[in-house]
């Protein structure tokens, strides 16, 4: 019988140094998962269960089960390097269409622009169309189709005017005529074929005091006066004696205001000379938008330098908070007519120097892909040469109940099967799933040290059951030689 025990531990032990050694020649196996050789003890039973005491008759090995612990996570330099922080594997297929899971995210594009692994397997994940991500899965690619422009459909301004400055010389506007303004500014916009075109905004101060004849009925809101130049909604107006808020410029001539006249009154109206009033013209490449020397808002500030109203002179649309924002319509070179909405409502008149704080607009000329990157969570960003980012697609991780039932397939890969159960998948940091890292990789999660100590103690194993044997043989030889 020492024989029989003897022979299955050299088996057994043999077996122990093969994964030992599998293990060492993958120690820099990226992704890669350690085994480990586990045993079971036999026992000769009848089928009676017969009684006594029974000497064992070996070992046998039972399974070199893959330890899926975490390995550590080493940054490269190639965007395209994904690693896996906690659990799950990335989901691939093959040439067939058979689907198969790795923690090797050593990825690169191949000539059609698909994500795929070092065998040429394409990686899996959810799909975007347009930017825009999507609950369809397929194989993730890369579209190296130029990134559309986008015509500028809104400009925000976000500016001090210096309330010392005086009126200018000129009143009459004139874009080339430095005495008919106080202060610009330009920026950027886009027209529908991503040609950048120079707007420049203007801002004229305008008288603060005015002096009209005008009347008003008893008990109305109706303001009747000579001319409303100057006048906007905001203004304080005295007449008679009685001080009214302007609430609305309704034409050259007539205004209404609160609250409510009492006695009937005539004569001269003032305007409240703490009040300002600015207006600003708009140019698109040294040309007036309108065509004409008309403002494209007027501003009218408070005694405490805070908007109070932007009155639009060109076309409007209601703004955040039900503001009014000015919606001046131009028509660029070979390009579809635009409507570029401007936001006045953070500007401010203090007494401090003219500066322009952000001057905004949402317009971009056409972009090539420069490159791209994935986020903790899988969403695929990529990088175009505009400025631009646009989602090309999310990596899906998979995870499964017993990872140790699954099959390994070799080249780091896996296939399910009734033991692992079958694959619970998501994106990345979603339920019990991990997060990614993209410029990194997971190393093998082999102790190179524990593995040596395990080598020797292996050997010693084998040396044993080798001696066992010999011993055995010694007994027989003695017996053989008996006379």
């Amino acid at each position: 019988m020492s024989f029989q025990q003897g022979l299955s531990g050299l088996n057994t032990a043999a077996k122990q140094l093969d994964t030992i050694g599998n293990n060492v020649s993958n120690a820099s196996t990226v992704g890669y998962k350690e085994s480990q050789a586990q045993f079971a003890d036999l026992y000769a039973a009848s089928l009676s269960g017969g009684g006594g005491v029974q000497t064992g008759t070996g070992v046998k090995l039972v399974a070199v089960a893959q330890q899926f612990t975490q390995g550590n996570i080493t940054n490269t330099s190639n965007a395209m390097d994904t690693a896996i922080n906690g659990p799950g594997f990335f989901q691939v297929t093959n040439q067939n269409g058979a689907i198969l899971y790795t923690r090797n995210g050593q990825f690169q594009v191949d000539k059609n622009g698909g994500i795929v692994t070092n065998q040429g397997h394409k990686v899996m994940g959810y799909l975007a169309k347009a930017g825009v991500l999507g609950a369809a899965q397929g194989a993730l690619t890369v579209s190296t189709v130029d990134l559309s422009p986008r015509a500028t459909a809104s400009v925000s301004a976000t500016a001090n005017l210096d309330s010392r400055e005086v009126v200018p010389i000129n009143a009459l506007f004139n874009p080339t005529d430095a005495n008919s303004y106080n202060k610009s500014t330009s920026l950027a916009v886009y027209d529908s074929l991503g040609v950048s075109h120079m707007a420049s905004l203007y801002f004229q101060r305008q008288p603060i005091t005015t002096l009209t004849p005008g009347s008003i009925p008893a008990a109305s809101n109706t303001m009747t006066v000579a001319n409303t130049a100057g006048l906007a909604i905001g203004n304080t107006v005295t007449l008679g004696g009685v001080t009214y808020t302007i609430t609305a410029v309704v034409n050259g001539t007539t205004l209404t205001v609160t609250p409510a006249s009492g006695p009937a009154a005539a004569g001269a109206v003032t305007t409240n000379a703490g009040a300002a009033v600015w207006k600003t013209y708009l140019t698109m490449d040294g040309s007036l938008v309108p065509l004409v020397a008309a403002p494209l808002a007027t501003l009218t500030f408070n005694t405490s330098g805070a908007l109070l109203t932007a009155v639009p002179t060109a076309p409007a649309t209601a703004g955040p908070g039900g503001t009014v924002n000015s919606d001046p319509t131009y028509t660029p070179l070979n390009a579809a007519p635009q409507s570029i909405n401007f936001d006045f409502n953070k500007m401010s008149q203090y007494g401090s120097n003219f500066g322009v704080s952000s001057l905004a607009q949402d317009g971009y000329t056409s972009g090539r892909l420069n490159g791209f990157s994935a986020g903790s969570d899988g969403t695929i960003q990529g990088r175009y040469s505009n400025g631009q980012t646009q989602t090309l697609g999310r990596l899906l991780l998979a995870n499964f109940v017993n990872p140790q039932g699954l099959q390994p397939m070799g080249s780091n890969e896996w296939v399910e099967t009734v033991a692992s159960g079958g694959p619970l998948v998501g994106a990345p940091g979603s339920g019990n799933l991990g997060v990614v890292q993209s410029s990194a990789v997971e190393e093998s999660n082999v102790d190179l040290t524990a593995e040596l100590v395990n080598m020797i103690t292996a050997q010693r194993v084998y040396q044993a059951n080798a001696q066992t044997i010999k011993a055995q043989d010694s007994i027989l030889q003695t017996i053989t030689n008996l006379r």
